[in-house]
């Protein structure tokens, strides 16, 4: 299409679409859709109990959902057999598909857990998976429309599926590790949750490699740094299965909201998500010690979209009692 020219009077309203942090308009439409789809769920995919897509991490990039685990009830140790078949059944349905990081959990280690508690699912889901077992990637897939996260081009990305079932494996820690060493570049780091550690990171810069794509050297030193603290001590991680480098850990900190948006918004498994000692062992990859995602904001992102507040009050001054709009934001 070429655009010649386009016309329009003076001080014109211009008609357009954003795509910014929820909760926006489109919330509402996500709270009616589990609404209507909810009770549905368990007949469509038998063994699944529930499903939440999360709309403060921008309802795509994160998919918790509850499932039975029946498979071998005869085992003295209880690991995820059914739910990841249940998991595969997930990502090959409809809208679920587009789901980047999907956490899956057994009901029948605890029964009452409410999956729209997301801090207590998530309390539930970091005691118990095994990060040397249970993290499964799906690598040079599709993913959301309006995910830039991995810079491979459009609807291209990873996944990530998180399973856990059994007892609780870990006490979550409530501090921040004493002594925590960091590399350069690396500071003020603060707990977001029990077993969540934040740490602001130097600004993410370009990646050489195909795709534009590779490792990054401070997160390189970042985990040489962990591997060596961890192999000097296992029990400062103990209680840290999580550990997100952000470009501000005041502000991941400070809510869960803001830790689900700028987490799940701003990594690709594939390309993000580390480990310290890590390991690929018949081609899985998993970590002795903690997770280490890498949340920044990288280059081939766009900029955060916030609100222009001069804007923002010539907009409400429209709707105001008077103004020429009053009574029609209803």
């Amino acid at each position: 299409m070429t655009v010649d020219a386009v016309y329009h009077r003076p001080g014109a309203i211009w008609p357009f679409t954003v795509v910014g942090r929820p909760p926006q308009e489109d919330t509402t439409f996500g709270e009616l859709i589990h609404e209507l789809t909810g009770p549905v769920i368990p007949t469509v995919i038998p063994g699944l109990h529930a499903v939440h897509a999360v709309d403060a991490a921008g309802v795509h990039p994160l998919l918790l959902a509850i499932g039975s685990e029946r498979y071998v009830p005869y085992a003295g140790t209880r690991r995820p057999q059914e739910l990841l078949t249940l998991a595969n059944a997930v990502l090959g349905q409809g809208q679920l598909s587009l789901a980047k990081y999907l956490f899956i959990v057994a009901k029948e280690d605890n029964p009452d857990l409410d999956i729209h508690d997301i801090g207590a699912f998530l309390r539930h889901l970091l005691e118990r998976f095994d990060p040397e077992t249970d993290l499964h990637f799906q690598t040079r897939t599709t993913i959301d429309t309006l995910d830039y996260s991995a810079g491979l081009g459009l609807n291209a990305g990873s996944k990530l599926v998180i399973a856990a079932a059994g007892p609780a494996r870990r006490t979550l820690g409530a501090t921040v590790p004493v002594n925590l060493s960091l590399p350069h570049g690396f500071a003020d780091p603060r707990l977001v949750m029990p077993g969540v550690l934040a740490i602001s990171g130097p600004k993410c810069g370009a990646r050489n490699g195909a795709g534009g794509i590779d490792e990054d050297p401070d997160i390189a030193q970042l985990l040489t740094s962990l591997n060596a603290a961890f192999r000097a001590s296992h029990s400062a991680f103990e209680g840290l299965p999580v550990i997100v480098v952000v470009d501000d850990s005041e502000f991941v900190a400070r809510t869960l909201n803001n830790f689900l948006w700028a987490v799940f918004t701003r990594s690709d498994p594939a390309t993000d998500v580390h480990g310290v000692e890590a390991s690929t062992r018949h081609k899985h990859w998993g970590c002795r010690g903690p997770l280490v995602i890498d949340a920044r904001l990288k280059p081939h992102m766009p900029p955060p979209l916030d609100a222009d507040p001069a804007v923002t009050r010539r907009v409400d001054a429209l709707f105001a009692r008077g103004g020429p709009l009053s009574g029609l934001e209803k």
